[in-house]
């Protein structure tokens, strides 16, 4: 397992974390997901720390905390083994103080956190979201001092778009505030919007991407086909509206592409594409899922080796949309192209 640097930090992560919302699920999203317990998540954290999967990903929305609780139950007595990444800020109760990220809700949720994974720090803090009616400047300040009490380590956000990530970074540097060294963000083989904007935001200002739903959205197990329909047990039957959308034809195309490769180099269709994912500008580690052994152990072997640059180019081509504005004249005109070329292909 590759360890990175997680932006511009000096933590290390695994290029592949563990997501945990398939613990302790309940409600129509997250017991879709998984409802594993306790002691099935410990054999599951098991197999990840013999494979050098250290981080392992939750928020308190999961479950109403049944997550971070379950975790917590897993970690148990093999904390200094673990990489803890949570995250707060979506609606937790129907009241004024139950969602957002002021600071008395930002104290609460940290609290709430340590309290139900049994532990007196988190190592990754995460905003789930941009709340808008709090001052940028009050949520900076109240995660400095929960990092100067030393009950969080690292700080980062969570499916912010490129102006709300700067702006909390330039009041961070004019401040002098704990700095975003993480962005957690949905990026797969079809979606690759986060390469518009915020991977050039990453690049410059020294923030990682960790990766959720690399899969996109359970799309890319392999098991959906052109010319097929959704299988009988597929979660999408229930999941796919929470969310993000793919037409079916650009699934098709990228799915084609996918099994190409995986027939030419022996893998599988999700090993396929969560590799591609791991040599793409800013990321730092991709975060699986597995409701079992088995998936987990086949999303594992999706590192130790590379695609060759071919194969990297046709998953490229299958996998490419048309920038939207303002972006596509810098693909297309080459006057916009001298004076910023883009990173990706």
């Amino acid at each position: 397992m590759e360890y990175r640097q997680l932006g511009a930090s000096g933590l290390k992560v695994p290029e592949l974390s563990f997501g945990a919302g398939t613990f302790g699920g309940k409600g129509p999203l997250f017991g879709n997901w998984g409802t594993t317990d306790a002691q099935e998540a410990r054999r599951l954290l098991d197999i990840c720390l013999e494979a050098g999967v250290t981080m392992f990903d939750t928020a308190d929305v999961y479950s109403n905390g049944a997550s971070e609780e379950v975790l917590g139950a897993a970690i148990k007595g093999r904390r200094d083994q673990v990489i803890i990444s949570t995250k707060a800020g979506l609606p937790m109760g129907d009241g004024p103080g139950g969602a957002g990220t002021s600071r008395s809700r930002l104290i609460r949720a940290t609290e709430d956190a340590l309290r139900r994974l049994g532990t007196d720090y988190i190592d990754l803090f995460q905003l789930h979201a941009f709340d808008a009616s709090t001052p940028v400047e009050e949520v900076l300040s109240t995660l400095d001092d929960l990092v100067r009490a030393g009950k969080i380590r690292y700080t980062g956000v969570s499916n912010f778009s490129g102006w709300q990530l700067m702006k909390s970074l330039a009041s961070a540097e004019k401040y002098g505030r704990t700095r975003y060294v993480a962005h957690q963000v949905y990026y797969s083989l079809v979606g690759r919007d986060y390469e518009w904007e915020l991977m050039p935001l990453g690049q410059d200002q020294g923030v990682g991407a960790v990766v959720w739903s690399p899969l996109g959205w359970g799309r890319l197990t392999g098991r959906i086909r052109r010319g097929h329909p959704l299988p009988a047990g597929s979660r999408l039957h229930e999941t796919a509206d929470f969310g993000p959308p793919v037409e079916d034809e650009h699934l098709y195309r990228v799915v084609d592409a996918l099994a190409e490769v995986a027939e030419e180099t022996g893998r599988t269709v999700p090993q396929i594409a969560i590799n591609w994912l791991l040599r793409r500008p800013t990321v730092s580690s991709v975060i699986i899922g597995a409701r079992n052994e088995e998936q987990l152990r086949q999303n594992i072997g999706a590192v130790g080796w590379s695609l060759t640059p071919d194969q990297v180019a046709r998953l490229d081509a299958a996998s490419a949309r048309t920038a939207p504005y303002p972006y596509f004249p810098y693909r297309r005109q080459e006057g916009f192209a001298r004076l910023n070329r883009p990173m990706t292909g």
